[in-house]
């Protein structure tokens, strides 16, 4: 599933061809998508000129001058082609711009999703209203974690999971963010030291950004939306490198939290 990194990447990728642009011709290819399409969402943006693109946790933001903002969400496979050569058949939305640009979300196994908010109201959308702060916005600090996981005895990795502690994060980065704080995953939230804490804040803020400079990971379906192909997989120094050398010359292993793997060295993660 595409993560933070990975759509911030796609947000920026569209907003060289949307951003300041009219949608002059909006082509629904199918009733839906993981859940229907808005019925009114032709309507609602032929003709709308998109002023800024953003992202609230996975979810792409695309705001116009009409009050309402196009909702995305890429699932597990879905990704914007820009400029396609050819059509094709897993592209379900295609926008067009008055210049000429021409965006398809595509997304074969269809567990994407597009909604249109009032813009006023998004931090009052369900999806949203109870998440967490932006683990690279100010809200993310050792004080805001170290309440939330008070007297708590579940899993830190599983905690860090959860959107309503912080909004975005996913299985990937949290492994790479812990194994650099030097939290095991399995440690008792509640357990896990205000200096560890601080360790975990900037190392957090650091691997996604290092992702997104990377254009993010690639896993099964993922590209940019210039077909580009993320690279920071090669940076992993943990994730999906069970029974390899970690950096302090320990060994990584795995193990599964919550249905999750877990990759971490328990010579360096205490």
């Amino acid at each position: 599933m595409p993560e933070l990194p990975e759509v911030e990447t796609t947000v920026r990728g569209l907003a060289r061809f949307l951003e300041g642009q009219r949608i002059a011709r909006v082509a629904v290819n199918r009733p839906d998508l993981r859940r229907p399409f808005p019925p009114d969402l032709a309507q609602a943006l032929t003709g709308a000129t998109v002023t800024t693109l953003g992202r609230r946790a996975k979810y792409g933001l695309i705001h116009t001058d009409r009050g309402r903002t196009m909702v995305f969400h890429l699932g597990m496979s879905g990704r914007w082609r820009i400029e396609p050569d050819t059509p094709d058949r897993h592209d379900h939305l295609v926008l067009e711009t008055g210049a000429g640009h021409v965006l398809a979300l595509n997304d074969a196994r269809r567990f994407g999703s597009v909604d249109l908010v009032d813009s006023d109201a998004l931090d009052a959308w369900p999806a949203f209203a109870a998440m967490g702060p932006e683990p690279l916005g100010d809200g993310l600090t050792a004080r805001h974690l170290a309440a939330a996981f008070a007297g708590r005895v579940s899993p830190v990795k599983v905690l860090l999971l959860d959107q309503r502690i912080v909004a975005g994060l996913g299985n990937i980065y949290v492994c790479e963010a812990l194994h650099r704080a030097h939290i095991r995953p399995d440690k008792d939230a509640g357990r896990v030291s205000r200096a560890a804490l601080d360790r975990l804040v900037p190392a957090i803020r650091a691997v996604l950004s290092e992702s997104i400079e990377a254009g993010g990971s690639t896993i099964r379906d993922y590209a940019q939306p210039n077909g580009e192909l993320g690279y920071f997989a090669a940076s992993w120094r943990v994730y999906g490198r069970e029974g390899g050398a970690c950096t302090c010359g320990g060994t990584v292993s795995r193990t599964v939290q919550a249905g999750r793997s877990s990759f971490w060295c328990a010579k360096c993660q205490t």
